[in-house]
């Protein structure tokens, strides 16, 4: 069941910008200190929308990203496995070849799953390079009652050591992404996780979808039904009605609630540079609707990540 969300009353203002999901957060500046009414605005706000858009924000440099993303919760480490220059701050770089142009849930192939990411926009080019969310939680919702009763007790290996392209026949069939980083940076320690396909949200209690292309297979599925099963799944996620596209501009924060959402960066920007850095709150390990949590099967992720409490 749902439980209500408390909205203070601040100067901030919260334009909604999608049907299921989406808004744009104005009159604040981000940064340190902004105060107990404010952060909890903000949260009240990213948990009803699951993603928030601020625009404005140039003067926000890596240490105003870490003190604003600070108040919401403590952070993982930049990644699990890559290392793109910093403790806190993970930075991808699209003239680096870097592009994450598949539906995808950052580091699900852990068992703590971040809670919330920030990005920032850095250098931002002149046409494309736009970014999609998906709600997974009302994807959820609108399943049918004979494929919810099925997803209730699914379960889903998740793992970064999968090539993807190669299983696009006869497994989970997901487009051909661009190389994020070279194979060996990104399984440079492997990391494999059973995760419960539907979670229930550790502060709103809403049930939302765990998929995206860090699936390899379904707990008792071979490879053929799995990728016949994620495809059904996973196109209920990203139905348009059930998305929000935004453009971005320079000094532009999107952050999202990574526990109630899939994200898209579209590789449309041909050769200019774009880049954008981002930092994950910690999140806590999964519970299925009867109270079984992930179970890591390959992989410690401590240094990535504590189980921390969310700043409440």
């Amino acid at each position: 069941m749902t439980i209500s969300i408390d909205r203070p009353q601040t100067g901030i203002a919260v334009q909604k910008l999608g049907g299921r999901i989406g808004a744009r957060i104005d009159g604040v500046t981000l940064g340190a200190g902004l105060g107990d009414e404010t952060v909890a605005a903000i949260r009240a706000a990213l948990l009803e929308h699951k993603v928030v858009f601020f625009r404005g924000q140039q003067h926000l440099d890596d240490e105003g990203h870490i003190a604003f993303a600070e108040q919401l919760g403590s952070l993982t480490t930049a990644h699990p496995t890559v290392n793109t220059g910093s403790a806190r701050v993970f930075t991808l770089t699209a003239n680096k070849g870097m592009a994450a142009n598949s539906w995808h849930t950052d580091v699900t192939f852990v068992d703590r799953i971040p809670a919330i990411s920030i990005l920032r926009g850095v250098v931002i080019p002149e046409y494309g390079g736009t970014t999609n969310w998906a709600n997974t939680v009302t994807a959820y919702d609108a399943l049918p009652p004979a494929l919810r009763a099925l997803v209730d007790n699914l379960w889903a290996v998740h793992t970064n050591d999968y090539d993807y392209a190669a299983q696009a026949e006869n497994g989970v069939a997901i487009e051909q992404q661009d190389k994020l980083f070279t194979r060996s940076d990104f399984v440079s320690t492997k990391f494999e996780t059973e995760h419960p396909v539907v979670r229930v949200h550790p502060e709103t209690g809403e049930r939302s979808l765990v998929l995206g292309h860090f699936v390899k297979r379904f707990v008792g599925f071979n490879q053929k039904e799995s990728a016949i099963l994620f495809n059904l799944l996973q196109d209920r996620v990203t139905k348009l009605e059930n998305t929000i596209r935004w453009t971005w501009q320079q000094g532009d924060v999107a952050m999202w609630d990574n526990r109630a959402t899939q994200h898209y960066a579209v590789a449309d920007f041909d050769t200019q540079p774009r880049e954008v850095r981002r930092i994950t709150v910690a999140g806590d390990v999964p519970v299925s609707i009867d109270g079984r949590r992930s179970n890591p099967i390959t992989g410690d992720a401590g240094t990535f990540s504590d189980v921390a409490a969310l700043v409440s």
